[in-house]
């Protein structure tokens, strides 16, 4: 049995302490097995979702400069890690829904495993929110790594 190269890892960050683990876990693999990282963030398109409840904005510019921000802050995070660690990080933005553009990319790009963190929401909150790290378990053709 041959042990699977993993050349080039993709971690999906959203800025979050958990995804903060879930950075840690990848580029610690990354390091370990000399890996090219891709830091990647999506800006979600379907801002209304995400906007809290009686908000007054009406224009898509602002969150969605907010969003973007967010996403170049926590992908500069994964590459100043790999600066300091000697990882090659390449920061990636991407625009959409997250689960299915993490599963393009991956797909699109040769990825040879997707390092994800996951809030481990449970019940209804998880019935009615969805889980970015379950759909990308159940639909990626890539490994996936899933950290808590």
């Amino acid at each position: 049995m041959t042990a699977k190269k993993y050349s080039r890892i993709m971690i999906a960050t959203d800025g979050s302490e958990n995804s903060t683990k879930a950075i840690a876990s990848g580029m610690g693999l990354a390091e370990q097995l000399g890996s090219t990282v891709y830091a990647v963030f999506v800006v979600p398109t379907n801002m209304a979702s995400s906007m809290p409840v009686g908000s007054r904005m009406t224009r898509w510019e602002v969150p969605y400069d907010i969003m973007k921000e967010e996403g170049v802050k926590a992908t500069s995070y994964v590459q100043e890690i790999g600066n300091s660690t000697g990882v090659d990080v390449k920061p990636i933005l991407l625009e959409g829904h997250p689960s299915d553009e993490l599963i393009k990319f991956a797909n699109d790009n040769a990825i040879d495993m997707i390092v994800v963190g996951t809030l481990g929401r449970t019940g209804i909150e998880r019935f009615l929110l969805g889980s970015v790290a379950e759909n990308v378990v159940r639909h990626s053709n890539v490994e996936v790594l899933v950290v808590r």
